[in-house]
């Protein structure tokens, strides 16, 4: 996702995937670009195939927090008041979204607002699923500023308020939910035979994410700008998905052929910075590698390509060091 979107969105920088930051994903666009030699050749002469495909890139979450967050229309919303909130009400509030969905038989969304305190003030609350005994526990947690750093602890609850579900549920995403800042995440309740299935953040990684939209930017690309162009743009497009899809959410892959999230494969989590700066590193060494190899008189030596050997290192270092969510209780073992 893009800078403007985290700004707007910061309450994902405590989640474990919402999507890798813009750069790298625009960075990761270039650096495919530059595998096609006459990409290379145009772009020595002014043409712009390598931006576009790191705009390409960058795409699939631009629809999302630009378009797709603004059309969603929840049909409850928990909005915590006053300060401290009750965790009890909040509880209370998520039950009955899951009971609604359950008999009414349709998918019910429910919006987790955040309680703002002032200017630079926010209390922070957890909702947290119990897959194995189906209950929903809430946590009020400490005041926090805007980005995120504790303020104070007062009003925090010493644990969990917890509140058995009489329904199954699953849950694919991790089962923590940390609210604290700007607008908060939303939640969709969908009936699925015998249980309830909960979606976390259901307008994003849906139709946006389709490796079926990336063909189709493709040949539309290659029909006005070239067939480069249209390699480049639909590629970049796809690599973003894949990327994604190394992450916990997952993608809708085949749009519109499916309606539901392929889950993803949870080998990193990809706000974390170690996995960011691995593409960033990786993308850079490519591009002046590219650039090197199909210009006229190479200059790098031939063990240049080494450089990348640190980035499995730097995915080890994602796997061992979580984020870190300050404010929390040190003896939780979540």
């Amino acid at each position: 996702m893009g800078a403007e979107a985290l700004l707007e969105f910061p309450a994902c920088i405590f989640l474990p995937d919402i999507a890798m930051k813009g750069f790298a994903h625009f960075i990761s666009g270039v650096a495919l670009a530059t595998f096609f030699p006459e990409v290379v050749r145009d772009a020595a002469h002014g043409a712009i195939g390598p931006a576009l495909a790191g705009i390409a890139a960058m795409l699939p979450d631009t629809l999302d927090f630009r378009f797709a967050r603004w059309l969603e229309q929840p049909d409850r919303a928990v909005d915590p008041d006053p300060d401290p909130p009750d965790p009890g009400e909040i509880a209370r509030m998520v039950k009955e979204a899951v009971e609604q969905a359950w008999e009414e038989r349709r998918p019910v969304r429910l919006m987790l607002h955040t309680l703002r305190l002032g200017p630079d003030a926010w209390r922070r609350y957890r909702v947290r699923f119990d897959l194995g005994r189906p209950a929903v526990e809430v946590t009020i947690g400490p005041m926090v500023s805007t980005g995120g750093h504790l303020i104070t602890p007062e009003g925090s609850s010493a644990s969990p308020l917890r509140l058995p579900l009489h329904i199954p549920i699953r849950y694919d995403y991790d089962p923590e939910i940390v609210v604290d800042v700007f607008s908060g995440p939303s939640l969709a309740f969908v009936p699925e035979g015998n249980a309830v299935r909960i979606l976390f953040l259901p307008w994003h990684r849906a139709w946006s994410h389709s490796l079926v939209l990336a063909v189709l930017l493709g040949i539309t690309a290659g029909l006005v700008g070239g067939a480069g162009i249209g390699w480049v743009m639909g590629l970049g497009y796809a690599l973003h998905i894949l990327e994604d899809q190394l992450g916990w959410m997952g993608s809708n892959l085949l749009w519109p052929f499916t309606r539901r999230r392929m889950p993803g494969l949870r080998w990193m989590r990809s706000v974390d910075p170690w996995p960011n700066f691995a593409v960033v590193w990786l993308s850079l060494i490519l591009i002046l590698w590219n650039l090197d190899r199909f210009s006229a008189s190479p200059l790098l030596p031939a063990w240049f390509p080494l450089l990348a050997l640190p980035v499995p290192l730097f995915l080890w270092l994602a796997s061992r060091h979580p984020i870190w969510r300050e404010g929390w209780d040190e003896e939780d073992p979540d």
